[in-house]
């Protein structure tokens, strides 16, 4: 684990109501501890971000989407949401190429989707990782650099791309990888990154069923800055148990 500042991105997929937003209020204050070295970021649905951003307003608290279009502006597709948008709702952050949203996106128009938040000037945290077969194929490692690769072709302003590392076979199934699986993974994610000096410095996190039980285990891995956490961000209490692990 790095001694920067640990990331912990929640991700809370497609749960929740405005009254949700009052359960943020003991992550807020925890997110006020002078030197807490934390660096929290919620991404909610669409249609809680303009209000995650009012409530958070007063704290070291950050908010995001989960995912946007590759049309940066507007434009006549319903249903679509732009990084613009996004930005104009105060968001930050966003989520692109979650294993959930891969199925309609392959890697060409994620690229259309960093660059166009990037356009915006929004972070991007993109969510690399394998299937199980690819697991039990040995192509772990093909497929990681093809999604970086073909992800990031072409991007000049690195320093606004965080990688998430998702295994695909374990997000929401409890399972993770062994210690030693992780660490050999990062450390490929993080020489492919060497292709280019703009990438080496890129934050580099691990997500899938990431919960209090094994956070302990988790920051035993090396070159890991942080966490992108589903489920579990959801439930106030459990987060805060998760950070503190983490931090302590």
């Amino acid at each position: 684990m790095t001694n920067n500042n640990i990331y912990f991105i929640a991700n809370w997929k497609m749960f929740g109501s405005v009254k949700s937003v009052n359960s943020l209020s003991k992550v807020i204050s925890y997110s006020k501890i002078k030197k807490l070295k934390a660096k929290i970021i919620y991404c909610p649905p669409y249609t809680l971000i303009k209000y995650f951003v009012d409530k958070t307003k007063n704290s070291n608290i950050e908010i995001g989407a989960q995912d946007c279009h590759a049309q940066p502006n507007y434009g006549p597709f319903t249903g679509g949401i732009s990084s613009k948008m996004i930005k104009d709702l105060g968001g930050k952050f966003v989520i692109i190429g979650h294993s959930e949203t891969r199925k309609e996106n392959d890697n060409k128009k994620i690229n259309l989707k960093i660059k166009s938040a990037l356009s915006e000037k929004l972070n991007v945290i993109l969510c690399i990782g394998e299937k199980l077969i690819d697991k039990k194929k040995n192509k772990t490692k093909s497929v990681l650099k093809k999604q970086l690769l073909e992800g990031l072709k072409n991007l000049k302003n690195l320093s606004k791309v965080i990688i998430a590392y998702e295994p695909v076979w374990s997000i929401g199934t409890g399972i993770i990888p062994t210690e030693n699986d992780l660490e050999k993974n990062i450390s490929f994610i993080r020489d492919t990154l060497k292709i280019s000096k703009k990438f080496t410095k890129s934050k580099i996190l691990y997500g899938g069923s990431v919960n209090a039980k094994n956070i302990k285990n988790l920051m035993r891995i090396d070159n890991i800055d942080g966490f992108l956490i589903g489920g579990a961000s959801t439930n106030e209490k459990i987060f805060i148990d998760i950070m503190k692990k983490s931090i302590n």
